[in-house]
């Protein structure tokens, strides 16, 4: 097959895409495939010949790409791009249009908020993972948390924040302290904080709106936190995530030995059915097509999973969650990027 691997664009989390989407590219190489690697954002060369875009599975063109400890400095890429907002870059579409098909890589923004999506469903190419509208309802977790209580799955409590009406005192009354102040719709724990007392509300504040302009207010859950892949409608073994220091961020997501990643998790088989089960049912009540990962806190107060987000792209090194899970069930990583794009179809 002749894949496009789509990675990096203007998002938050383009670092994270673009490590993952590398190795993916290679995977897929691994594979016998034909593989051309773009930066959905930067696009291709003017006057390039898309056709040698395309790496040969025996070419020995291999990507690598390791993630900074900090988020990118988006402001920095568009200039360098002379101020071009566009999400889409120059010949990216064209090269998509020769392939069998996409692999999107895209974490975050455009890649996860469906609008790529919809632009790959106008020009009739298919692509791995979910829809436009999945994508859009998992990626806004104001959304994803009413549905979830439509379909009574457990999630914590939330307002959305808006300075002209909520004041910290309502925060206290309504959520209470501790709290998380999040984006309403980025990954990887860009913009997260959790706030234990009122000094840090500003702080808070301001890191999340360096995100998104709408931030969203959570109870804070102390207990276990754990993701489940749901891989062709069925869940994965569960992984638990155990942050060294503070709590699952941006930093302990994506250094080496930040964080202690157990699989499959130490619960009970009636707990590990439970949260499997929950999974699936978030991941339909999304709309989420072939994969997807749902993570959850195990609460120590009352000994209930509640969800917390669903990835509709989660990440995709052979280390991330996913490929970790899996593993355990013996599927390898480069056997799940293939099965992946196999199953690749035009989404309504």
């Amino acid at each position: 097959m002749k894949i496009v691997v789509l990675a990096g664009g203007i998002s938050p989390e383009r670092d994270v895409s673009l490590c993952s989407a590398s190795l993916i590219s290679n995977a897929l190489l691994s594979k016998g495939h034909e593989v051309a690697f773009v930066d959905v954002y930067e696009g291709v060369p003017d006057n390039a010949d898309l056709t040698a875009l395309f790496a040969k599975p025996d070419s020995g063109k291999t990507y690598s790409y390791t993630i900074p400890e900090t988020e990118p400095d988006l402001p920095a890429l568009i200039a360098s791009h002379g101020g071009r907002k566009e999400l889409i870059g120059p010949g990216v579409l064209q090269l998509c249009k020769m392939a069998d098909a996409v692999f999107i890589g895209c974490h975050g923004g455009m890649g996860e908020n469906g609008r790529l999506q919809a632009v790959l469903d106008c020009i009739d190419v298919p692509y791995t993972g979910s829809g436009y509208l999945g994508c859009a309802l998992a990626m806004d977790k104001h959304l994803t948390k009413t549905l979830l209580l439509q379909f009574r799955i457990p999630t914590a409590k939330w307002v959305i924040y808006d300075p002209s009406e909520n004041t910290i005192e309502d925060i206290k009354r309504t959520i209470g302290i501790p709290c998380v102040v999040k984006p309403i719709g980025c990954g990887s724990s860009c913009g997260v904080s959790i706030v234990k007392d009122e000094s840090e509300w500003d702080a808070a504040i301001s890191y999340s709106t360096k995100y998104e302009k709408t931030c969203l207010i959570e109870q804070m859950i102390k207990g276990r936190e754990f993701s489940i892949g749901v891989l062709d409608g069925k869940a994965l073994p569960i992984i638990e995530i155990i942050p060294k220091q503070g709590f699952y961020d941006y930093k302990n997501k994506y250094q080496a030995n930040a964080t202690e990643e157990i699989c499959p998790a130490n619960l009970t088989e009636e707990q590990t059915k439970e949260a499997q089960d929950l999974a699936v049912a978030v991941h339909h009540a999304l709309n989420l097509g072939n994969y997807s990962r749902v993570d959850f806190i195990l609460s120590e107060e009352d000994g209930h999973f509640y969800c917390l987000e669903a990835n509709n792209l989660p990440g995709m090194t052979p280390n991330s969650l996913i490929p970790q899970e899996a593993r355990a069930i013996g599927i390898s990583y480069e056997d799940l990027c293939e099965k992946l794009v196999l199953s690749a179809s035009r989404k309504g």
